[in-house]
């Protein structure tokens, strides 16, 4: 295995991200925008039993964050594309599942530190969270499968297409209705029985329910069947994107 060329990768999308302060600025843009909106402006009129509907979104906020930012994280390999250094990366002795796996987890690193940064805005709005070890380091755990699973499903489609319009025109499509199907605004408890249903089948509503019994100790699902679902998600989302990539050329 070539642990250097899978480290080259993962760390090459920590620093595209750290070197772009417009992206740092804008990670925190719509979360924000939404949290003041709907945290706010919607807290008397929805009910969430033992907590406030503040609180109850923040983790949401988080989860979309996750969706959204994972997601477009293939226009990296896109990007790459057109500037040659994809098919660099496709001569190098590195091979592609590993290529795959270095590209997943930097970008899926680089979201977990931005979903992070939305929950410490948060803060400064009366955000409050289990502040113990055992809660952290379940959130940071729960955030990084999450953006795992999305940034490989993204990639699936980053194999497939050399339009950056394209790209965005497919996960834009699929973004929302994982998005608004997660219980990100609503306790899932709640929602019509048709449309609980068709939630189990959204990833992001395992990952959203993962975080909140993280931070806020309410959760819909028992925590294990949670992440067992989030670790098949990201297994079988990787797995495509690794055979779509073994046979890009």
């Amino acid at each position: 295995m070539n642990t250097s060329g899978f480290y080259g990768l993962w760390l090459r999308e920590l620093l595209r991200f750290f070197r772009s302060k417009t992206r740092i600025i804008g990670t925190l843009g719509i979360p924000f925008f939404f949290i003041l909106v709907f945290g706010f402006g919607l807290s008397s009129f929805v009910s969430v039993e033992d907590t406030t509907y503040f609180q109850f979104i923040v983790p949401g906020m988080m989860g979309m964050t996750l969706l959204f930012q994972s997601m477009f994280g293939g226009l990296s390999v896109i990007e790459d594309k057109q500037f040659g250094f994809f098919k660099e990366i496709l001569v190098a002795p590195i091979p592609r599942p590993l290529v795959v796996l270095g590209k997943a987890l930097g970008t899926a690193t680089v979201v977990t530190i931005q979903a992070t940064m939305v929950m410490v805005a948060a803060m400064f709005l009366g955000f409050s969270f289990n502040f113990s070890l055992p809660s952290i380091v379940l959130a940071l755990f729960s955030m990084f499968l999450v953006s795992t699973g999305f940034v490989g499903f993204g990639l699936i489609f980053a194999a497939k297409t050399n339009d950056p319009q394209s790209f965005q025109i497919i996960v834009n499509f699929l973004i929302f209705p994982l998005f608004l199907l997660a219980g990100v605004f609503f306790p899932l408890d709640s929602v019509p029985g048709w449309m609980q249903a068709v939630s189990f089948l959204d990833p992001l509503t395992y990952g959203v329910d993962l975080l909140r019994a993280a931070l806020i100790g309410l959760s819909f699902f028992p925590t294990w069947l949670s992440i067992s679902a989030l670790l098949l998600f990201d297994a079988i989302a990787l797995l495509i994107a690794s055979s779509f990539f073994s046979q890009a050329d």
